[in-house]
């Protein structure tokens, strides 16, 4: 008996330590994700600046001075899988530099051409990557066309940054033979990550017919559910956040799912925000959601918090709180909000949950479309108020006062029926400890 239990405790042990490895490496894949995604900003304001109804024709009226913009931050969009290559290789090696970006750019480029020469030789995927061209005698054959984006998208650009990270920090200290020292240590990185990404293009190059359509399958099904599958997303996302695992998820809707090519320009933009900004009439069903959670619901949760707070620490709490709930309205950025009450209440951030799959199901059953580059905040919100695809941005504004007043209420309610012990409201220590005596003794 003793001896089975042991076994199981070792089986059980095991696998909680191997499931411990695995969540740690995704929550260092997730935080990684964030220096890429912080491209986004910058690439969604200058394309939006470049489009015909703010700088263009039917605008300012800047046509020159608008496609400069546009050329500068399409390019950003178009070239996303190297950005999340160099920013993941950066992010989730434990000590980086530039040698780390160097070899990322190094990786990314044998990779994808390496997986492009594979594509061109599968049955499934050479439309993509051919084109016809005319030879020197008149007539037409199919080449590689390197002017189209590689079909792994951005998470080929994913898999190569965690490739070259690992690379980095098992090889940036190598020590060589005194006559190739010159290519020792950090010199090496790029070289061996070159090597490993021809490995990984080849890999890819032969699983990508099949694993891509399960991807593109699941992303159907998915986005085919319409209000009940952005309802799922937006539950999912929330209840990822604790462990930093959503902005995995975030990457799949943001810039997989969903195909989308704008007339005349044959480049195809793939997923949520990409589809959004190039003008999809379909897309931002599964972003619109977040407009009132976030610039309106979490600031009335944070007004609770300040004025559910004793009279005498409400001041210091009202700093936090009225910043926080600034920055969710203006930029989008809620964390400081949620993670002032998700730990020490948990009720409150499961309605919180809740209240966002709601939003999420009820603006994209009404069909509303609103998109963003970042976050879902005032910047994106302006921004984006007069683009062609987007759709009831009244009902969004609407929807979002609803959400402010109803944050307040049910999170004021809960916190003082429950004395919840949010921000300000912990309980002294001197208070709960047990007084000390002859007949208490102190701990030693």
């Amino acid at each position: 008996m003793s001896s089975m239990s042991a076994e199981t405790g070792g089986a059980s042990g095991g696998f909680g330590r191997a499931w411990s490895a695995t969540f740690a490496v995704l929550q260092r894949i997730g935080r990684s994700l964030m220096l890429p995604i912080a491209v986004l900003p910058a690439a969604g304001i200058l394309l939006r600046l470049g489009q015909n109804d703010l700088l263009g024709e039917d605008g300012l009226g800047w046509d020159r001075v608008a496609e400069v913009f546009a050329a500068a931050g399409g390019v950003l969009l178009d070239n996303l899988a190297i950005l999340f290559a160099v920013g993941v290789a950066i992010g989730f090696a434990k000590k980086s530099d530039g040698s780390t970006a160097l070899a990322a750019v190094v990786a990314y480029l044998v990779f994808d051409r390496v997986s492009r020469t594979l594509f061109f030789h599968s049955g499934e995927l050479k439309a993509g990557v051919a084109k016809l061209s005319r030879q020197d005698d008149g007539s037409l054959t199919e080449v590689l066309d390197l002017g189209t984006k590689n079909p792994t998208q951005v998470l080929g650009g994913i898999a190569v940054g965690i490739m070259v990270a690992l690379l980095y920090q098992r090889f940036y200290r190598v020590k060589l033979p005194s006559w190739l020292a010159f290519f020792g240590g950090r010199r090496f990185v790029p070289i061996v990550s070159a090597a490993a990404a021809l490995v990984l293009g080849v890999v890819f190059g032969l699983v990508w017919p099949t694993l891509g359509d399960w991807i593109d399958s699941f992303g159907d099904w998915l986005t085919g559910l319409g209000a009940i599958g952005a309802g799922i997303y937006g539950m999912a996302n929330r209840l990822l956040l604790p462990v930093g695992l959503h902005h995995i998820l975030n990457s799949l809707i943001w810039f997989v799912f969903g195909s989308y090519t704008p007339p005349g320009t044959g480049q195809a933009a793939h997923g949520e925000i990409s589809r959004y900004l190039a003008g999809d009439p379909h897309a931002g069903t599964f972003l619109a959601g977040f407009f009132p959670v976030l610039m309106f619901g979490l600031p009335g949760a944070a007004m609770a918090i300040w004025r559910a707070a004793p009279p005498a620490r409400r001041p210091a709490v009202g700093g936090l709180m009225i910043s926080s709930a600034l920055t969710a309205f203006v930029c989008g950025i809620t964390e400081p909000i949620e993670f002032a009450f998700m730990f020490v209440a948990p009720l409150l951030y499961g309605i919180h949950v809740v209240l966002t799959g709601v939003s999420m199901f009820v603006l994209a059953a009404a069909d509303a479309q609103l998109g963003f580059a970042f976050s879902a905040g005032l910047i994106d919100m302006v921004l984006n108020a007069t683009k062609s695809n987007t759709r009831q941005l009244p009902l969004i504004i609407g929807m979002g006062v609803l959400y402010f007043a109803l944050y307040y209420a049910v999170f004021y309610f809960l916190i003082k029926k429950l004395d919840l012990p949010t921000p300000g409201r912990e309980k002294d220590e001197d208070q709960t400890a047990p007084a000390s005596g002859p007949d208490r003794p102190t701990p030693a």
